[in-house]
């Protein structure tokens, strides 16, 4: 879902379009052939954008669309890297799948 630019956690970009969730802008790219060296994501803990494939990728927390992805500029405990977070997202390894969610969560 593309979403304004003043609304910043969990928002990723790429030349002048915005997403609301890190996983909308992982299907845009892959839909757009877009280059991925190009995108930026917000980074929870520096609040600030950096280059996406740079960042890395927490897979359990709430996002607008519930994805689970949030990205960091400093690596956290079981966070994953760009090329992961990808790959997971594409092959719907996600929040929103209940098997995976129950894997994750424990639920």
């Amino acid at each position: 879902m593309v979403i304004e630019k003043d609304k910043k956690e969990n928002t990723s970009y790429i030349d002048k379009v915005y997403f609301d969730d890190i996983g909308c802008m992982v299907l845009w790219t892959k839909k757009n052939k877009s280059k991925l060296d190009s995108v930026m994501v917000f980074a929870k803990d520096s609040k600030k954008y950096i280059k996406a494939i740079d960042a890395y990728y927490t897979i359990d927390e709430r996002t607008p669309m519930g994805y689970g992805f949030t990205a960091y500029q400093n690596r956290k405990d079981k966070s994953i890297d760009f090329k992961e977070m990808r790959l997971r997202m594409l092959r719907g390894e996600t929040m929103k799948n209940p098997k995976i969610r129950k894997q994750i969560l424990g639920e």
